[in-house]
């Protein structure tokens, strides 16, 4: 069923030209060098320090490794980072 509901989603975002990561509730990121890193619809923050960011997502989660990281804002589904950003792993 779950799958007959994915491919429905698919379909309809393509039909209507509705962006996929806003159908099927995907995170976005957006990434400016290795100093900037905007993250979308995330599920909340599980670790932050300095050197790791770890993020909960809808299907999975995402780790960002790097050095004097600094969250410069937090919304409920929208995270910006700044520092140096070294390594991002996504974790299904």
């Amino acid at each position: 069923m779950r799958s007959l509901t994915r491919k429905w989603n698919q379909f309809t975002a393509k039909l209507l030209d509705v962006p996929q990561d806003v159908v099927l509730d995907l995170p976005r990121f957006t990434m400016i060098g290795n100093m900037q890193l905007y993250i979308e619809n995330h599920r909340g923050v599980l670790h932050f320090s300095s050197e790791l960011l770890r993020l909960a997502l809808s299907k999975g989660k995402l780790e960002v490794h790097g050095k004097e990281l600094v969250i410069r804002a937090i919304l409920s589904e929208e995270v910006f980072i700044e520092g140096v950003i070294d390594e991002i792993k996504f974790i299904p």
